[in-house]
């Protein structure tokens, strides 16, 4: 564990290599320390409009069962809610974002990268992912999702964020805060296209309205199930 990462296990990354703006792995440094620098901003702003949606995602898990919850950020609104009985790892690369998250939840938290879970396959029974992917390249979703299924048990659940419509775009002053802010979304057809091709069946869609939803706003959230070997 590093001095700056108030975590449970802090797994090294490539993330204080210096920065290559012709590598994807600079749009990540970018949302990294944006979050970092954002963490009481965004913090104030978040009165999740999925928390509905959420709870009863968490009330279907089984008694005894294992949650990822990745991007977990400061603990809202998954680890906040987490039903007796379930256990969970929050994981996120903002170590201030975890910092805050230590005094919403119990939950193990974990600093590290999303597109290189350190998570053994089949290690846990649903994952979910909210306003995470979003900050990852285009080019990565399907790894990224791929990933979800190894560390996924068969007839395990997934729960994320998606778009509507595919689109990037960048915010130099989000949250007026004076920091740079980026996401990417392959749209959601493409979307289902890559949970298929990760063995995952999607079985609900909600469409849930945003303000910091900048381009549609609003979230679409899809709930899937990984089909049983």
């Amino acid at each position: 564990m590093t001095d700056d990462a108030p975590t449970d296990r802090d797994v090294p990354t490539d993330n204080d290599a210096p920065p290559d703006p012709d590598d994807d792995r600079s749009q990540r440094r970018t949302v990294r320390d944006g979050y970092d620098a954002l963490a009481d901003d965004y913090g104030k702003s978040r009165d999740p409009p999925e928390a509905p949606l959420v709870g009863s995602f968490l009330d279907s898990l089984p008694s005894g069962g294992r949650l990822l919850d990745v991007g977990c950020g400061q603990g809202t609104p998954v680890l906040d809610r987490l039903p007796a009985g379930v256990d969970a790892v929050g994981l996120d690369f903002s170590a201030e974002q975890l910092r805050r998250a230590r005094s919403a939840t119990d939950a193990a938290l974990l600093r590290a990268d999303m597109t290189a879970l350190p998570v053994a396959e089949g290690a846990v029974d649903a994952v979910t992912a909210l306003h995470s992917l979003v900050h990852v390249p285009v080019e990565r979703h399907p790894a990224v999702i791929a990933d979800f299924s190894r560390v996924t048990r068969p007839d395990g659940r997934l729960l994320l964020t998606a778009s509507a419509e595919g689109w990037s775009g960048a915010n130099d002053d989000w949250l007026d805060g004076g920091t740079r802010m980026e996401w990417s979304f392959p749209g959601v057809e493409r979307t289902r296209e890559h949970l298929r091709d990760a063995g995952f069946e999607v079985v609900g869609e909600k469409l849930v309205r945003d303000e910091l939803a900048e381009e549609e706003g609003a979230w679409l959230f899809l709930t899937a199930e990984k089909r049983g070997d």
